[in-house]
């Protein structure tokens, strides 16, 4: 009797209940079979993140550095063109036909820095074949050139150097550094100094 009811029943039961009733169990079973927790959805999410924003800032970041970092440091392999105030290059020409023997001026030079072009007119007239770095070796002032003393003097702490840039009164410890000048389809290059120094016949500080 109990059994024909029961059977009865179920007659009643929606097929959709039933199947409902059966995929339940599995479908826990197969939920229950791989659960994340929070701290592995965060760590996925963390290399999801890098591997979408670190190679987009990477590229944007790394030629913005490069931008500041000297494309050569004039060494034996190359050289850089001396440059105007203005930025123009600067040609033996342009230079020769502008400036007068005995003249010392400033352009830029290895690694931005202040540099003279001396122009000698001994073997007529001509740009020396070396730079003098304008920068102090005490505490990086600029050294201006002093005609009637003949010498390169420092205006913050009375540092003086001979013309070819040899200290000759401290405070200042070194010399000023030097650079080599080539002709560089009519540029005036400067490239890096790496031999004896032929005013102290000492290796280059500045190497």
């Amino acid at each position: 009797m109990l059994a024909a009811l029961a059977a009865t029943a179920s007659a009643f039961v929606s097929p959709s209940v039933q199947t409902a009733r059966v995929a339940a169990p599995k479908a826990l079973v197969e939920e229950g079979a791989f659960v994340p927790d929070m701290e592995r959805r965060n760590i996925m999410n963390l290399i999801l993140l890098a591997g979408g924003v670190l190679p987009a800032v990477g590229g944007l970041a790394v030629p913005y550095v490069l931008f500041f970092i000297p494309r050569t440091k004039g060494g034996s392999g190359g050289g850089l063109p001396a440059l105007t105030k203005a930025g123009d290059q600067v040609t033996f020409k342009g230079w020769l036909d502008s400036h007068q023997v005995g003249d010392r001026q400033l352009v830029q030079g290895l690694k931005g820095d202040a540099t003279y072009l001396v122009v000698d007119g001994e073997n007529g007239k001509q740009i020396r074949d070396y730079g003098i770095n304008a920068v102090c070796t005490h505490l990086g002032c600029v050294v201006p050139w002093n005609k009637a003393a003949n010498k390169y003097m420092c205006p913050c702490h009375g540092s003086q150097y001979d013309q070819t840039g040899k200290v000759v009164r401290g405070p200042a410890p070194l010399s000023l550094a030097l650079a080599h000048i080539s002709d560089t389809a009519g540029v005036v290059t400067f490239s890096a100094w790496t031999e004896t120094d032929f005013r102290t016949g000492l290796n280059p500080w500045w190497r």
